[in-house]
């Protein structure tokens, strides 16, 4: 098991972002969660099997105007996540 945290920047709110990520990581067995952050930023914060969290963001990349300049990090521990969920 894997967690990736990543910060989301380009056309990201106001695209159905969000719940395109949870209906990804729904069907690739992800925990988590994702969030609009006030700076125009999307916060999402995945853990599952390296190759599902891959194709999670290989697929958020495909079909959204992410940027550059988005930030993802891959982490060793693991929270205590039982799904994936949409933060508000």
């Amino acid at each position: 098991m894997k967690q990736v945290h990543a910060y989301f920047s380009g056309k990201v709110q106001g695209v159905f972002f969000r719940v395109a990520a949870k209906d990804l990581a729904d069907n690739l067995g992800l925990a988590g969660f994702v969030k609009n952050l006030p700076d125009g930023r999307v916060e999402l914060l995945a853990q599952g099997e390296e190759e599902n969290l891959n194709k999670l963001l290989d697929e958020l990349n495909k079909n959204f105007a992410i940027n550059k300049d988005s930030q993802i990090s891959w982490l060793e521990g693991l929270q205590d996540f039982s799904d994936f969920n949409i933060k508000y």
